[in-house]
């Protein structure tokens, strides 16, 4: 199996790659360090876009998920926590968002209809004080 760029793939099977990045996770653990994605492609041995690259490949795609998740579940946790705001922003960085979307509409699903009813005399002190 070649990796995506045409270089010999790093890691063989999704258990070596999943291997690797458990010994990441009980490292962090055990020296009290937050894991982040930089520091799990560290860990395994190569870039963070090669760590994005192995979620295309058919046969890692769900142990890379995975591991991205437990990641996120980490950090998720830290929300509690008093650094919030970093936290946030991190999630953010990996497609989390606080967006909230609301559409208004009339009746039926159809538009807002607006009736004014303006006197000219009062349109005429309106236009006249400003």
């Amino acid at each position: 199996m070649s990796d995506l760029g045409g270089r010999p793939p790093i890691f063989e099977t999704p258990e070596e790659f999943k291997r690797v990045a458990d010994a990441y996770f009980a490292s962090c653990l055990q020296s009290e360090r937050v894991p982040t994605v930089n520091g799990l492609s560290l860990a395994l041995g190569m870039t963070r876009e090669t760590l994005l690259r192995y979620a295309e490949k058919e046969a890692f795609s769900d142990t890379v998920k995975m591991v991205r998740t437990r990641l996120e579940a980490d950090w998720e946790q830290r929300l509690a926590g008093p650094n919030a705001a970093g936290t946030i922003f991190w999630l953010k960085n990996q497609g989390w968002s606080d967006l909230q979307k609301t559409e208004v509409s009339g009746p039926n699903g159809g538009p807002i209809e607006a009736n004014v009813t303006l006197d000219p005399s009062e349109a005429y002190r309106r236009l006249m004080n400003g």
